[in-house]
């Protein structure tokens, strides 16, 4: 049954979809990039010099770095080693000060023997800070933020499963239960290893907490309306960076921000009751008297009057439709990955989206990480690099909606990914590379917001949630190796930038590969996902002539190359009768001709 046919009666965007995406599911979106990047505050590293108690007593403490600390050139800049220190007597240096020696650059240098000094002017506290997690430990944080992806990766495996099989709307609130219950034990881990594993729950729902209210609200709404959903879904995670960028300026401190970052969700589980279930999957799934219950409740609050007998002919038409056998026959049993990898289109479908899906997820989360080392207020940084993200809606819109999805998708990638790339050039201009990483900022924040709802417009209903996990799942590997990348960010800056650039170049040409999705009505079984075919050609080319012919038969012709009815949709074969145009399905091609 065609579910956008249905809100053509009931309302595609009326005032009940504008309830609950604006006051349910927008909000609902938030929790996602508080978790996602709270973490890179919490374990921020801070400048640090080896400590030297005997010049504790000290109060000038430049002169005491001057005595203790050598110096080193990091990213073409003198800063005080935080690794090394001299060997020396700083007993006799203290009572003999200032009569002391200068021969520094003889002195031998030796690792911190007694801890370290940190620089209190930005963070109160981190995680570096109280378990000394600098020098040989300094990888530490990155393996966090490794294992908040793994965990992150995990999690969207199995919840795919879960909006598939329970539904939207419990899911949601399974995600949000496990994520505050982790956010909040965080605040109070007493070593590196119990706070590792609770951020690791805490990565466990990060990207699916977002994916659920996503998923509703465009299937609530009819073909013309999914743009402006996925849009407003975006500008809602960017106003929540945003926030973010207020919260970790105010609160300095990472056992108060890890409650700051959670506690303030817990409210959201007041939305249990308003939060409705997606009706397009309970049709989908077999469950018509629950649609019926929704699709009334919408009809109702969008003022549209319909007909007294509108459902008896509803369920009529639903249980006579061929749809519904089908669904009748397969109900019972469970979809799985394999049935994304059953049919030759929607194969070569799944694996083009992940591929995409991996490059912007990498990149958007490799960038959004690199944002607090790129120089400057670390803070003002991050907040640059949430705000940026907000012009980009202003021509998302107009550009989906006039050039599709796939060129939208394509050029800005590719945008985003020659910015990135061109900080190579200016690698010592810090304010050009600052400004060229907004335009990677801003290009890779548009493919988010269009590669999501090309996606779900390009998986069919039964395993659309499936699917964007398992592109998700996949997608999740960047942000486990991004981190590595940008560790290599501490002694060439620009590295970072140069690979996530050329992953996003490459990510770009992939999506000329997908059909175009505008205002085509999203596809509901395995079959509809099948005809809706790639617009590349791979094999070749049937000549289409168009003409309105007196009378028309249709033929069926076997592919030149195999000699077999074609699937891969495409024939070379030669006619003598001029071809009118071209009917293809899944196991054959007709022409059509002209007698």
């Amino acid at each position: 049954m065609d579910f956008d046919a249905i809100l053509e009666d009931v309302g595609e965007f009326g005032r009940y979809q504008k309830l609950v995406i604006y006051f349910v599911l927008l909000p609902a979106v938030v929790p996602c990039g508080f978790h996602a990047y709270a973490q890179l505050f919490m374990a921020a590293d801070v400048k640090h010099w080896c400590r030297v108690p005997e010049l504790d007593a000290l109060e000038d403490l430049e002169l005491a770095r001057n005595i203790s600390i050598p110096q080193e050139l990091r990213n073409d800049q003198l800063e005080y080693s935080q690794c090394s220190m001299y060997n020396r007597n700083y007993t006799d240096v203290v009572n003999n000060y200032p009569n002391t020696e200068d021969s520094q650059d003889k002195m031998e240098l030796i690792p911190c023997a007694d801890g370290w000094v940190y620089d209190m002017g930005t963070y109160k506290n981190t995680v570096v800070m109280e378990w000394d997690l600098v020098c040989n430990k300094d990888f530490y944080p990155t393996l966090g933020l490794v294992l908040l992806g793994v965990g992150g990766i995990i999690g969207n495996y199995i919840f795919g499963y879960l909006q598939d099989t329970m539904g939207r709307k419990p899911s949601f609130f399974i995600y949000l239960a496990i994520e505050c219950v982790f956010g909040v034990a965080t605040a109070f881990a007493q070593n590196y290893v119990v706070w590792i594993v609770y951020r690791f729950g805490v990565g466990f729902t990060v990207p699916a907490i977002m994916a659920t209210p996503y998923v509703l609200a465009i299937e609530l709404v009819g073909p013309k309306c999914r743009t402006l959903c996925t849009i407003l879904s975006n500008i809602a995670y960017s106003m929540g960076l945003i926030l973010l960028a207020g919260v970790v300026y105010l609160v300095r401190d990472w056992r108060h921000l890890a409650l700051a970052s959670t506690l303030p969700f817990v409210c959201f589980f007041l939305y249990i009751w308003p939060m409705p279930e997606s009706p397009r999957w309970l049709l989908a799934r077999g469950q018509f008297e629950k649609a019926e219950v929704i699709l009334k409740n919408m009809a109702r609050i969008n003022g549209k009057s319909l007909p007294a007998n509108y459902m008896v002919h509803l369920r009529r038409k639903y249980e006579s439709d061929k749809l519904k056998q089908d669904l009748e026959k397969e109900k019972s049993r469970k979809y799985g990955i394999l049935d994304l990898f059953r049919t030759p289109n929607l194969r070569k479908k799944t694996i083009i989206i992940t591929f995409i899906w991996f490059t912007n997820t990498s990149v958007y989360v490799g960038l959004s990480y690199y944002a607090p080392v790129l120089g400057g207020d670390e803070f003002l940084n991050f907040f640059l690099a949430g705000i940026v993200e907000l012009p980009t809606y202003m021509f998302l819109w107009p550009s989906m909606e006039r050039l599709g999805r796939r060129w939208t998708l394509c050029m800005s990638m590719v945008v985003g990914g020659v910015a990135c790339l061109t900080t190579f050039l200016v690698q010592h201009e810090t304010n050009v590379t600052l400004a060229l990483y907004c335009v990677g900022k801003m290009g890779i924040s548009s493919a988010f917001v269009v590669l999501p709802l090309m996606a779900s417009e390009l998986y069919p209903t039964v395993v659309r949630g499936l699917g964007m996990s398992l592109s998700s799942v996949l997608g999740m590997l960047g942000p486990i190796f991004i981190p590595l990348v940008n560790y290599l960010g501490s002694d060439i800056m620009v590295l970072p930038l140069i690979i996530m650039g050329a992953l996003l170049v490459a990510g770009g040409i992939a999506s000329l590969l997908l059909p175009e999705t505008l205002n085509q009505h999203l596809p509901q079984t395995l079959e509809d996902g099948e005809r809706m075919g790639l617009d590349t050609e791979f094999c070749c080319n049937p000549p289409v002539k168009e003409s309105k012919p007196d009378e028309e038969e249709k033929i069926q012709v076997n592919c030149k190359d195999c000699n077999a009815l074609c699937s891969c949709q495409m024939v070379n074969v030669s006619i003598n009768e001029d071809v009118v145009a071209v009917d293809k399905n899944n196991e054959k091609i007709e022409f059509v001709v002209r007698k």
